[in-house]
């Protein structure tokens, strides 16, 4: 339900879930289902972009800002296997059920959703365009208490061809939008559900 009251703070990351990003022949952009992602630990994502200034009259006469989109990393506990095949491209093999990672595998671009909790209501967002690069390999031993190993994917969100990167919920998203969030990605101008 639209509270209509905004949060006064944020707090805790969950509800993570990727969606595989296609772009057709003439350009148009699609969104498969998402895909929980369990397990979130932190998402950091920093802002990309140049500050340009340009001086005259002994001052600074105008202001621009780029906006490349963000680029972070994501920890979670444990990388599931679906977004290994569908973004990474590892591919399984049939007869074993071992995933192989190959050189030649190209990350797909897909859509990051996930929500940050706060006083009032959690808030939601999706990252449209991201892209991801492998994690690294590293565990240690257990001594005498078990501490679980995260795992980390270093993520870059970049505009889609019209210009959006990111969108996320307010206290007056219509309650339909807000508890569909996760069924499909949200679009501007999408019916139902989207």
């Amino acid at each position: 339900m639209a509270t209509g009251k905004a949060n006064k703070v944020k707090f805790g990351l969950k509800n993570v879930h990727y969606a595989p990003l296609t772009v057709g022949e003439g350009g148009e952009i699609t969104f498969g289902t998402p895909v929980p992602i369990p397990g979130a630990v932190s998402l950091s994502m920093d802002a990309q972009g140049d500050q340009s200034t340009f001086y005259a009259d002994d001052m600074a006469y105008y202001v621009t800002s780029a906006n490349d989109g963000y680029k972070g990393t994501l920890e979670i506990a444990l990388i599931p296997d679906s977004y290994r095949k569908d973004v990474l491209g590892e591919t399984e093999d049939e007869t074993d059920k071992v995933l192989v990672e190959n050189v030649s595998a190209e990350p797909k671009p897909h859509a990051l959703l996930f929500e940050f909790a706060g006083d009032q209501k959690a808030v939601r967002h999706v990252l449209y365009n991201c892209s991801a690069t492998r994690p690294g390999v590293s565990g240690s031993t257990t001594n005498n208490t078990k501490e679980p190993s995260t795992e980390s994917l270093t993520l870059t969100a970049s505009p889609l061809t019209d210009g959006r990167i990111k969108a996320r919920t307010t206290p007056e998203t219509p309650d339909e939008k807000y508890n569909n969030w996760y069924k499909t990605v949200w679009q501007p101008g999408a019916g139902v559900g989207g």
